[in-house]
């Protein structure tokens, strides 16, 4: 349903605002849940309309949000405040579809881009600090408000059937691919075993660890709240520590078609990890610790599945310029999860040195490079611009952690 200037005063008017709304604009750049900057006087808030073919459970949705910021804002923490409608409801639904507002969390930026090392160790401590803040919290009381996100065996038998079914005549194209994921079969239940058997402890995630999700103060650069709680769900640590890996210590973009290019970073990884760690040293067990670089390994290797899924059902799930982008972006993945799996050693060092030192991190510093001259040059190169969005973020840009839902069907689906 199109939405025009007075339907959107409308909607926001049904909510508690302090004060009258005088304008609604288009706000930021995500591409799954609308958003708009309502002025009301001199408030603002952010207005979303929920995007229910993705989220099509907006109690169980909005009841996540609602317990976590709860339990974070009662620890003192910054966190998103939802704006009640008139009636106390946490959200307003019409037939224009579901809607929420948030307080505007004023004086704040986010980046798009890892402009430098040491964002990325504040963006690694914010994540950390997330963790460790919500360690007491009972994460089975959270909706999985998309099922079986993480739960890598699951995303392996779909990519299996789709190499059987190879319903677009794929497969032959990708053979070394393929090949590839097929040989590390046995490292997609690690995880999900662990938290079955107790090895590691069921927490909650953010599942979206994005540079952007995080508000940082536009006077001090300090980390001030988590944004975008739409996939808060009960999983692993790892997941999060491991995905942002995934995209922050990676030096070129995940669609670059040159692998050569591709570099995984051992400074921005041993950057990332002393924020996280010296954040969540309180709470983290020593085999979550153990296997933080075997997580970074496996959310890599599991995204690029996915994208090797999409390509076998042609390419009915992630957005795609062109016909191979899918299988460039696994080929992206791979050289990272190649790369990962030579430097293990050295990754198992860096988090062994962190715990060691009590996560500890140097006023003046960005990490020594360590022989990591590639890696550096390439991030000078391709990711010095630091983009950053907006003065007045909030309820999170509505951007996708990859995930949603599809039309694919049978052995080819993903579902949200």
């Amino acid at each position: 349903m199109t939405v025009t200037a007075a339907s959107l005063a409308s909607v926001a008017s049904r909510f508690a605002l302090d004060g009258v709304v005088e304008s609604v604009e288009p706000h930021g750049d995500g591409h799954i849940n609308a958003t708009y900057l309502v002025n009301a006087g001199y408030r603002r808030y952010v207005l979303q309309r929920i995007n229910t073919t993705v989220f099509p459970d907006v109690e169980g949705l909005m009841r996540n949000i609602r317990l976590v910021t709860a339990f974070l804002r009662a620890k003192g923490c910054e966190t998103l405040r939802i704006v009640p409608t008139r009636d106390g409801a946490d959200y307003w639904r019409g037939e224009s579809g579901a809607w929420r507002v948030y307080d505007c969390i004023e004086g704040t930026v986010s980046y798009n881009l890892v402009p430098n090392a040491g964002i990325l160790r504040e963006a690694g401590a914010a994540f950390g600090a997330f963790q460790n803040q919500l360690a007491g919290f009972k994460a089975s009381q959270l909706t999985e408000t998309i099922p079986h996100f993480h739960d890598t065996p699951d995303r392996f038998a779909r990519f299996r059937a789709a190499v059987d079914v190879d319903v677009c005549g794929r497969a032959d194209s990708c053979r070394g691919e393929i090949d590839f994921y097929m040989d590390r079969a046995g490292d997609c239940p690690v995880v999900t075993d662990a938290l079955r058997n107790g090895g590691i402890p069921l927490r909650v995630t953010h599942n979206d660890t994005k540079l952007n999700n995080i508000l940082m103060d536009a006077a001090t650069g300090k980390s001030r709240a988590i944004i975008d709680l739409d996939t808060v769900m009960p999983g692993s640590l790892l997941y999060d520590f491991g995905d942002a890996i995934r995209t922050g210590a990676s030096t070129a973009l995940e669609d670059e078609p040159d692998v050569r290019k591709v570099h995984f970073s051992l400074d921005l990884f041993r950057a990332y990890t002393r924020g996280f760690v010296g954040a969540v040293r309180g709470s983290v067990t020593a085999r979550e610790a153990e296997l933080l670089p075997f997580g970074a390994r496996l959310m890599t290797l599991e995204c690029g599945m996915r994208f090797l899924t999409d390509y076998l059902c042609g390419d009915v799930y992630f957005a795609t310029a062109y016909p191979e982008h899918n299988l460039v972006r696994t080929r992206t993945q791979i050289e990272l999860v190649r790369q990962m799996e030579e430097r293990d050693a050295a990754m198992r060092g860096v988090v062994d040195d962190v715990m060691g030192d009590g996560g500890e991190v140097p006023d003046e510093g960005v990490p020594p490079a360590n022989g990591d001259a590639a890696g550096n040059a390439a991030v000078a190169g391709e990711r010095a611009a630091g983009a950053m969005i907006g003065a007045c973020a909030a309820g999170g840009n509505g951007t996708m952690p990859e995930d949603g839902t599809t039309g694919c069907a049978a052995a080819c689906g993903d579902a949200a």
